[in-house]
């Protein structure tokens, strides 16, 4: 495909229902094959979608999609609860060693599936990639209640991470491209928090299909990874009716599908709310021929290079924080305050309701107040209170139940931060390679922050320093606040701004080309 001719004309804003809508004009010649192709196509759809109230419409699509972060905060919480079960004589007999390498492949087959699926999902649409990886996801589960050895058990776990990771590309793209512009924060937010959701649901699962008073114990486990089976054999015939996203379509120039779809869902929404408003006048949008890897490269390290240095920047810091700080409180509630290992699920519960609630209560703000200051206020905030309790960690100043307390509140804002980091990679990048940019900042954030964090903290602990562990959860705040900052300085307000608008980034474009 051979670009002879770039530039973008930036228009006057059009105001429909309290969402502010932008008009870019996308001019280009293109050919493929030595044929030239459209380059834009004149719609009205985006202006329509972000005009829409909120109806039960949203609501049951996107209960529908979102059942991604309940299933994996429910693969999560099994993977660390069944641990136990898996390394005595009713298990498979796994030594330490072997269960982190199963959470390995399990984080690699979440970071390649995310990267695979997501460059599916923009080649060959939302609708049909989100369908394909919940059904990975439903039978790679269910395969690993039936594992017999440490080979099928790591292969089956690789294969559920990877239906994971895969659905976090497909449905967060597709979430973002139906939901009002006003409304996108705070929905993405709450979307988010259900993770927590799923790992309360792991956690009292793992109680009942582990009591030797219910089921055998050479059972109970296996039964156990059957649990988010039923869920997801009924999102799966829900997500049949989930239309394919109209943007998508537009993008790809199939202009009467996306109009019959939009049809659709205004007939949907209005015979809720009655009469819609009247988009009158249409924007322009990019036609391209096809989605490559190559293209999604282009734009990130092209003229997307600052917000790709940014999102790499929120989604490494998050999972850095989440993979080493979180990954080390049932240790130091094992060393440090003599909690009995059967109790350390039970003080987990308040944790698990801040970091639920959070992204709840303050998601709205994220639409009133703005990305760029709430952002970086979440980042700021988790990383100061992180280093205050820290503080009063080594100097042996807090009790069980206010260590419990103290991190419930960090935690309170730092999934709100966690959360935001996806919605600002989800939300900043253009149409073609949505999906695909979500997944690289995924999996190399995950890579970058994940993999690291774990092993140090894992090192700290086994001295059983305080000194150390100070030092480290230290590290940990000073990266939560140094985003927080690059944030408040290069961060994008993108509250109430289409998708279309936020596409645009016409000084870095010029620059580029």
């Amino acid at each position: 495909m051979d670009r002879q001719n770039f530039r973008v004309i930036r228009s006057n804003h059009l105001e429909a229902t309290d969402a502010h809508l932008f008009r870019c004009i996308l001019v280009s010649a293109e050919t493929k094959g030595g044929h030239p192709i459209r380059n834009f196509i004149e719609t009205n759809i985006p202006c329509r979608l972000d005009r829409l109230p909120w109806s039960r419409w949203h609501l049951r699509v996107v209960a529908v999609l979102s059942v991604t972060w309940l299933l994996d905060g429910l693969e999560g919480s099994l993977g660390g609860s069944l641990a136990g079960a898996l390394k005595g004589s009713s298990g498979l007999s796994f030594t330490d060693g072997e269960l982190g390498l199963i959470s390995s492949f399990y984080l690699g087959g979440a970071v390649a599936g995310a990267l695979f699926f997501g460059y599916l999902a923009d080649r060959f649409g939302r609708r049909r990639l989100f369908t394909w990886t919940l059904l990975l996801y439903v039978c790679a589960t269910a395969a690993t209640g039936f594992s017999w050895n440490l080979f099928s058990f790591a292969f089956f776990r690789t294969l559920t991470g990877a239906g994971i990771g895969g659905e976090y590309a497909a449905i967060n793209s597709a979430v973002d491209e139906i939901v009002p512009a006003r409304l996108r924060g705070r929905i993405d937010l709450w979307i988010n928090g259900t993770f927590w959701v799923g790992i309360i649901l792991g956690g009292i699962a793992c109680t009942v299909f582990l009591s030797p008073s219910i089921f055998r114990g050479e059972v109970g486990w296996r039964l156990a990874f059957f649990s988010g089976v039923p869920l997801g054999v009924l999102v799966l015939f829900m997500r049949r009716y989930i239309p394919e996203s109209p943007r998508w379509l537009i993008a790809h120039g199939r202009e009467s599908a996306a109009e019959s779809v939009m049809a659709s869902i205004e007939g949907s929404v209005a015979r809720q709310f009655g009469g819609l408003g009247i988009v009158s006048e249409p924007i322009r949008v990019p036609v391209h021929a096809e989605s490559t890897l190559r293209r999604t490269l282009r734009f990130v390290v092209g003229p997307y290079r600052r917000r790709s240095l940014l999102c790499f920047a929120l989604m490494a810091a998050q999972a850095f924080f989440y993979n080493s700080v979180f990954f080390s409180l049932a240790l130091v509630l094992l060393r440090y305050y003599g909690l009995p290992a059967e109790r350390v699920g039970f003080f987990f519960i308040p944790i698990a309701a801040a970091n639920c609630v959070g992204p709840m209560l303050l998601g709205r703000l994220f639409d009133t107040i703005g990305r760029k200051q709430m952002i970086a206020a979440t980042y700021c905030g988790s990383g100061l209170l992180l280093f205050a309790g820290s503080w009063l960690f080594y100097g042996a100043r807090l009790t069980l139940v206010s260590q419990i307390a103290w991190w419930s509140a960090i935690f309170f804002f730092a999934s709100t931060a966690a959360s935001s980091a996806y919605l600002t990679v989800s939300e900043v990048f253009p149409q073609e390679i949505r999906a695909s940019a979500i997944a690289i900042f995924y999996a190399f954030g995950t890579v970058a922050g994940g993999v690291f964090g774990p092993l140090v903290f894992g090192r700290i602990l086994g001295g059983g320093s305080r000194g150390m562990l100070f030092l480290g959860y230290g590290f940990g705040a000073f990266v939560m606040v140094a985003t927080g900052l690059a944030q408040a300085r290069w961060g994008i307000a993108a509250e109430r701004r289409s998708l279309e608008e936020l596409a645009t980034v016409s000084s870095e474009m010029r620059r580029a080309a």
